[in-house]
């Protein structure tokens, strides 16, 4: 093979190595402490930092369940490197937070990956709430709090 030829197949390999997709790997999400004699659905979502918490639209990935069991599981197939994971009972089965009396603090349960919790400043930042793909071994576990 000359030299030539040899350079032009090594440029395309090159160039499709570049050009494929990050690995994808299966993470399991493991909703605990859902209160079933509440209504609804319990959705989970994936945010890139776009987003993050509030605009579900924005959402990698929303998925749901009724809310039947104290525990219930998601599977996502993720490539994102970082993210965040949000939680909602959806009681309502709106796919919005709703709000209590004061239309500030939520009136259904929510739960965040990392441990984050809402704050006097509200919904956790994306920082707080952050994974990365390279660093979960095991099941993400994320508890509802209910107000």
């Amino acid at each position: 093979m000359n030299k030539l030829i040899r350079i032009v197949l090594m440029g395309g390999i090159i160039a499709m190595a570049a050009l494929t997709p990050a690995l994808a790997k299966d993470i399991t999400v493991r909703v605990i402490n859902i209160d079933t004699t509440r209504p609804g659905n319990i959705m989970a979502m994936v945010f890139g930092s776009e987003g993050y918490p509030i605009k579900h639209g924005k959402a990698l990935e929303i998925q749901n369940k009724k809310a039947e069991n104290v525990e219930i599981i998601f599977r996502f197939n993720m490539t994102q490197k970082s993210f965040a994971i949000k939680i909602l009972h959806d009681e309502d089965e709106t796919g919005k937070t709703s709000k209590n009396w004061t239309g500030i603090w939520p009136s259904e349960g929510l739960g965040f990956s990392n441990g984050a919790k809402l704050g006097l400043t509200g919904a956790p930042s994306f920082k707080n709430a952050r994974l990365d793909l390279d660093g979960i071994e095991g099941d993400i576990i994320v508890p509802i709090i209910y107000p």
